[in-house]
């Protein structure tokens, strides 16, 4: 769900971090605090979708990132259908879905690097509060970066599998928790070669 950054030089592309991750929390807020209809709830929708031909991605890339997320989405709106009503599904469900939508498209068209230094900088005054901001900023460009090395690691797997012929189910997880710990040991010995931790 992480998707990686595409350069560009759209407006998105073109505006400073900062107030790319402030327009998120604004959206997010909005999206959270404010009371929705189902109408409102389209056209929040409509109008993530339409802010990806403004990023230079097309539409396709929106439908792609929608069909990403069809699994959270259908569990959550489905839920909703049997325990409260449609309408309520079709807000929340679509709430998330504006949400994350804005999301990918925010670290597609802002660097990571620029994220985290932004983040870093709202984190300097918890130092006070014996916050690391340093620490903090590694943590999450650690976190963020292993989400697609996970995915590549399962579609190892998946890819593994169809060559022998097998299906391991709920089974796989066995060969990709292994894969993500051995990594993560790398990982950790490449930080502690270069005096980190």
């Amino acid at each position: 769900m992480i998707s990686l950054y595409r350069p560009g030089d759209s407006i998105l592309h073109r505006l400073p971090a900062g107030l790319a991750l402030a327009g998120l929390a604004l959206a997010a807020l909005v999206l959270t605090v404010y009371p929705h209809d189902p109408v409102s709830i389209a056209v929040s929708l409509a109008a993530a979708l339409l802010l990806y031909p403004v990023g230079g991605q097309s539409l396709r890339v929106a439908l792609g990132e929608l069909w990403r997320l069809r699994w959270i989405l259908l569990v959550l709106a489905g839920t909703l259908v049997v325990f409260v009503s449609v309408e309520a599904a079709w807000i929340s469900a679509g709430r998330v879905a504006a949400l994350l939508l804005l999301a990918a498209l925010l670290t597609m068209t802002t660097r990571m690097s620029d994220l985290l230094a932004v983040l870093h900088r709202l984190l300097r005054p918890l130092r006070r509060l014996g916050v690391d901001p340093d620490a903090v900023s590694l943590a999450l460009g650690l976190t963020l970066t292993m989400v697609p090395v996970v995915g590549a690691f399962a579609q190892r797997v998946r890819d593994a599998e169809r060559a022998r012929g097998v299906r391991l189910g709920l089974r796989a997880t066995v060969p990709l928790l292994v894969l993500t710990l051995r990594h993560a040991d790398r990982v950790g010995d490449a930080l502690a070669a270069r005096g980190v931790g």
